[in-house]
């Protein structure tokens, strides 16, 4: 990294295009890109030194550190996770669960029970990567090993993305103003691109479309939520995302979960919604507090869902005519016919 000391901030950008973020943000202007870092440095006279609060040797250093951290944050995808390991605990009666459930880059998994059985506590349990410290006694390992306390607690490159059932924003900006910061963030080279990318994604999802000038507190819940599950898959570098009841959100489940599968995430969904029950590979069956039932989804169930899915494409397509005050007048028997 020291080399790039000497080296022309036109020709830095190409690798690092976030490098000249830092003199900003120490208040040094770049107006000329075919300087390089030491020739702006050495060009600073003292009083903006001492105003600034900063040496030219700190500067210098703290440049090279800056260069370094996001070079750390941009290869995040090295810290791969290749599986994720739940061992079984505990039921609310005591009673073991006896089960070991190994899960792959690609995989989803639709968590299923009734209210209060116990389904959103097993995501808590994934989320912070239990180790028989939590109600259930359950563990889960990374990459079959148990996390140290800094991998498991650490705010910065999380390993778990967690989308939940109310997603409202408060801060006052655009949408494409929130990809982008969150894009740069992320150090990600070309942020007007993702920009666009990612609400033409959320859009295909939602629906109902939005665009980069709406202030995201005017974002509907479903508008909301496909931005995030856009924002997730495209720009999160966190590889388990954790989903809790996708069908109250408004938004085309079947391309959400088809986009988070092609990014190569771990997807674990609590859900209601039988269609969701059965696109997943397997389904975990809760009651009382713990896994009762693995279930593999079978060629008769992938029938039956295809079915179910066709039924429902048409109950979204009479709804759609309704809203938009079309006249009805159908042979319902013919129109849900498969």
């Amino acid at each position: 990294m020291t080399e790039l000391m000497n080296t022309p901030f036109a020709v830095i950008a190409e690798e690092h295009p976030y490098a000249m973020d830092y003199f900003r943000s120490v208040g040094v202007t770049v107006t000329d890109t075919e300087l390089t870092p030491k020739e702006l440095i050495d060009a600073l006279n003292p009083e903006d030194l001492e105003d600034k609060g900063f040496s030219r040797e700190q500067i210098s250093s703290h440049f090279i550190e800056f260069l370094k951290q996001a070079a750390m944050l941009r290869s995040t995808a090295e810290r791969s996770v290749h599986s994720v390991t739940i061992l079984g605990g505990r039921d609310k009666s005591g009673e073991p669960e006896n089960f070991e459930l190994t899960l792959k880059p690609g995989d989803i998994v639709c968590i299923v029970g009734t209210t209060g059985s116990g389904k959103s506590r097993l995501l808590a349990d994934i989320e912070c990567f239990a180790q028989k410290d939590t109600p259930t006694e359950r563990t889960v390992l990374v990459n079959g090993k148990i996390l140290d306390g800094e991998d498991r607690f650490k705010l910065e490159n999380k390993l778990v993305a967690q989308l939940s059932q109310n997603m409202n924003f408060v801060v006052d900006m655009s949408v494409g103003d929130f990809i982008a910061m969150h894009a740069a963030s992320r150090m990600i080279p070309d942020i007007e691109s993702t920009v666009t990318a990612v609400i033409a994604c959320a859009n295909e999802l939602a629906g109902e479309t939005f665009s980069p000038e709406t202030a995201l507190t005017q974002l509907s819940g479903g508008q909301s939520r496909a931005l995030m599950i856009a924002d997730t898959a495209m720009l999160s570098s966190s590889p388990i995302v954790l989903i809790d009841e996708i069908e109250n959100a408004g938004v085309d489940r079947k391309k959400a979960l088809e986009l988070l599968v092609k990014e190569e995430k771990i997807v674990l969904m609590s859900t209601h919604d039988p269609i969701l029950a059965l696109m997943g590979n397997r389904r975990l069956a809760i009651h009382n507090g713990g896994v009762k039932r693995i279930i593999e989804t079978d060629e008769e169930e992938l029938k039956g869902l295809k079915v179910l899915q066709e039924v429902d494409a048409k109950l979204m397509r009479l709804r759609t005519m309704l809203r938009a005050g079309e006249k009805i007048s159908l042979d319902m028997k013919k129109f849900f016919e498969i």
